[in-house]
């Protein structure tokens, strides 16, 4: 586990509804990617209760006195469900700051050190991840009665709760093991040398968005514009921290020196989140204009496939989708022998979901191919930005992002669209919350990135491993 590896932890990747929101740009119906509603309602419904029911045996235990306490009144439906949104987004950032800090101690300490404070992240993550699929059930509407969708809510918060608890379980060996508090030599060290190693990159990798933005064009790199520019905000920060806690560690103030150095750690492990999306999106687009005229014939033949066999699809519709395929592979052509400059993942993206909902396998062969890669870049993409822009990104672009992740193996073609939801949801999320500082000031030193990136929490505290109650407890 490293700073750099921003793949999302995939757990039980299984074929799941798509989000009633997600584009179906292509015509087919949106119960293909639906499950059996009483199956998954039931799921929903067994997790929750068995929640609920819990909470509820604790209440009603007898009291010392030998007086049964009386059972509380559940919250209102409204209530619970902020509650749940709010602890989706807590439980992600404390898992995601988790994971940023054990990448810092993996590189001073290695891993067997680390079992234990690493199977407690993959219990958060497996406990988020099901809350997170519990919450795209529920924004599908499953269950549909209130009773049921309450018990839903309560087993969305047990299990955040959870997550958060086996995370705080584990932060005192963490701090035992790193031991900040009794001096941050080496850890500075090791953070400062990381610091120089992307100051160096941040000018290789700001020149090397110049081909793709040469070759396809402003708005294939459109993902990544700015980048370069918000890993430098996030090396100010960084270097300031660092700084302030070289010089708390020469005066001896380990617990001041400790806070200084974990605010510098999260802001160069978000500086290399950037800087590896730009690399990242230059090899996507590579990899896409080479797989395209693949991509193309093998279209191409699906269709033909089709013209010349029976289907038991009415032939009006048939015709129908086959002839909008027609013209989507038509204008990729088109873009293709011209002379403009284009997004060869957009392309790709258009022929995959044009032909593969008519395909015998769209996972496999030279369309699988394509849906993979296009799949992959967007759950990378959304990832990548949810994670630097963490301190503004609400449950629901989380949960469409989460779902997406969940899906990218056995639906790819489900998974890039979710991915693009959440994409386009967090960006919304970022806009609504503005600057979330107005001094010139905290700009000019990298602050204000570092709130919206959720490297600082209320108060000045630097998050740093643990759960949502615990990750800020140095202020």
């Amino acid at each position: 586990m490293t700073v750099e590896d921003r793949t999302p932890v995939a757990d039980e990747r299984v074929q799941a509804a798509a989000p009633s929101g997600a584009p179906d740009e292509e015509g087919s119906s949106a119960a293909d990617l639906v499950l059996p509603l009483v199956a998954v309602g039931a799921a929903v419904v067994v997790a929750g209760y068995t929640y609920v029911r819990r909470t509820r045996r604790a209440r009603t235990r007898t009291t010392p006195g030998g007086t049964p306490a009386s059972p509380a009144a559940p919250p209102p439906l409204a209530e619970l469900d902020e509650q749940a949104r709010v602890l989706l987004v807590a439980a992600d950032d404390s898992v995601r700051t988790s994971r940023e800090e054990l990448g810092f101690v993996e590189a001073r300490f290695g891993q067997s050190e680390m079992e234990p404070s690493v199977l407690a992240v993959r219990d958060a993550e497996a406990e988020l991840a099901a809350a997170f699929r519990m919450r795209q059930q529920y924004d599908d509407g499953v269950p549909e009665e209130a009773a049921a969708r309450q018990h839903a809510l309560a087993g969305i918060v047990g299990r955040c709760e959870e997550a958060g608890r086996r995370l705080d379980e584990a932060a005192a060996g963490v701090d035992q093991l790193r031991g900040l508090e009794q001096g941050a030599g080496d850890a500075l060290g090791l953070a400062e040398t990381r610091f120089r190693a992307l100051t160096g990159r941040t000018q290789a990798v700001d020149a090397l968005l110049t081909g793709p933005t040469a070759r396809y064009g402003s708005a294939a790199v459109g993902a990544v514009t700015g980048y370069v520019e918000q890993a430098k905000d996030r090396l100010v920060f960084a270097t300031l921290r660092l700084n302030q806690a070289r010089q708390a560690a020469d005066l001896a103030a380990h617990d001041r020196a400790a806070l200084h150095l974990r605010a510098a750690e999260g802001a160069i492990a978000q500086a290399a989140v950037f800087l590896h999306g730009v690399e990242r999106l230059d090899t996507e687009l590579s990899g896409a204009a080479a797989l395209l005229p693949a991509a193309l014939t093998g279209a191409e033949a699906e269709l033909a496939r089709l013209r010349n066999s029976g289907t038991e699809t009415p032939v009006g519709e048939l015709r129908a989708r086959i002839l909008h395929a027609d013209n989507v592979l038509a204008f990729v052509r088109d873009e293709v022998a011209g002379a403009a400059p284009y997004d060869p993942l957009d392309a790709l993206r258009r022929i995959v979901r044009a032909v593969a909902p008519l395909a015998a396998e769209p996972t496999t062969g030279v369309l699988g191919a394509a849906a993979a890669l296009v799949g992959r870049a967007s759950v990378a993409g959304a990832d990548e930005f949810v994670a630097t822009h963490r301190g503004a990104v609400g449950a629901t672009a989380r949960t469409r992002l989460a779902e997406a992740a969940r899906l990218l193996t056995a639906d790819p073609v489900a998974a890039d669209a979710l991915a693009v939801a959440a994409r386009e949801l967090a960006e919304q999320d970022v806009r609504v919350h503005g600057n979330p500082v107005a001094g010139a000031a905290e700009h000019e030193s990298g602050g204000a990135g570092a709130v919206l990136g959720g490297i600082l929490l209320d108060g000045g505290a630097a998050a740093s491993f643990g759960g949502p109650r615990g990750r800020g407890r140095r202020a």
